[in-house]
């Protein structure tokens, strides 16, 4: 809830209002029981208790790198299911990385997401402990977050936008709108109906191809919607929200890797205030697709930028832990099956 919600709510219970303030207070911190608000009367505590749900979150596993300090976490919700969150230090602060839903119902042959399809969404609670948590676990500021990990975040847009004006929330983390990314793999009606608000967060959007052709063989989002819907929507939100957008689009070997793939790209976003973030491919166990070399990926990068078109290489980090979305959830989920602890 937020605190234009609570206030009302805490009436019903009889409560005078400063208690909105503390109570908001404390669910900014990650509590994991209503006992832990130690300023509130033990009866309002026990009401808490009775009326509400604490959804956070609780590791399963943690992995740091020892290549660059990124931290990986595996989390166990409330019912058991498990999602994962990432960690990343950069020049200009810590960024995290939030799933948005328990698996995935996207399909995307690259990603090990999805590979067990969507389980459920999760709630704004869910997504804010995995901000607040990763502050607290490691005893720093989150400036940045992007979320980019388990899940689509319009797939579950009621909660990816609370979770939006909860973490911004004066009263709470407080961090920008600005300093915040929200990835889709391209659903377009969601992209409209995200405009609606004209959040000044950054969009971004995982195109991975410059036609049709290729992105529906790896991309089943592209048979509901074209390249052409998908740019058109893009450049309908760019004019509402007038914020640069980031295509996101990771290589893969012999599939979207060739110069004429990086020619057709800037010709598809010409004129839009746009990046284009290229991602080697991340191998997943399931599938065969590698990266190309690294001079393949320089090249790709110079045909864009030769086409007017600012890019940049996504620096790899957590290379040592598994860092890349999905994969630590699926080996330790196969793990407590092998153990009979189906979670």
């Amino acid at each position: 809830m937020l605190p234009e919600e609570l206030e009302p709510f805490l009436k019903e219970l009889g409560q005078p209002r400063f208690r909105t303030k503390q109570v908001f207070k404390w669910l900014q911190t990650g509590i994991s029981s209503f006992d832990e608000m130690t300023d509130l009367p033990k009866n309002l505590r026990t009401v808490l208790e009775e009326r509400c749900l604490l959804t956070g979150v609780t590791v399963e596993r943690k992995l740091c790198s020892q290549l660059d300090g990124t931290v990986k976490y595996l989390y166990r919700l409330h019912d058991g299911a498990h999602i994962e969150s990432v960690l990343m230090k950069y020049e200009h602060g810590y960024t995290v990385c939030i799933s948005t839903q328990v698996g995935c119902r996207m399909g995307c042959s690259f990603c090990a997401s999805g590979l067990n399809g969507l389980v459920r969404n999760l709630t704004p609670y869910e997504m804010l402990s995995q901000v607040i948590f990763a502050g607290r676990d490691n005893g720093v500021r989150i400036s940045n977050v992007v979320m980019m990990g388990m899940g689509e975040p319009l797939d579950n847009f009621n909660h990816s936008v609370r979770f939006l004006q909860l973490v911004s929330h004066p009263q709470g983390l407080n961090i920008g709108l600005r300093h915040i990314s929200l990835s889709t793999s391209g659903i377009v009606p969601g992209i409209y109906k995200l405009a609606e608000y004209a959040f000044p967060i950054t969009l971004s959007v995982s195109l991975h191809a410059p036609n049709d052709g290729i992105r529906k063989s790896i991309m089943p989002v592209a048979k509901r919607w074209s390249v052409a819907e998908l740019i058109q929507a893009c450049r309908d939100y760019q004019k509402v929200t007038t914020r640069r957008i980031s295509f996101e689009y990771a290589l893969i070997e012999g599939v979207n890797d060739s110069e004429q793939c990086a020619e057709e790209l800037a010709r598809l976003l010409k004129g839009l205030l746009c990046h284009v973030n290229l991602i080697p491919a991340n191998p997943v166990r399931e599938n065969s697709f590698q990266k190309p070399d690294r001079k393949k990926i320089e090249l790709f990068r110079t045909r864009l930028e030769k086409s007017g078109m600012n890019a940049t290489i996504r620096r790899t980090l957590g290379a040592d832990i598994e860092a890349s979305c999905g994969q630590l959830r699926r080996r330790v989920e196969k793990e407590l099956q092998r153990e009979g602890n189906k979670p």
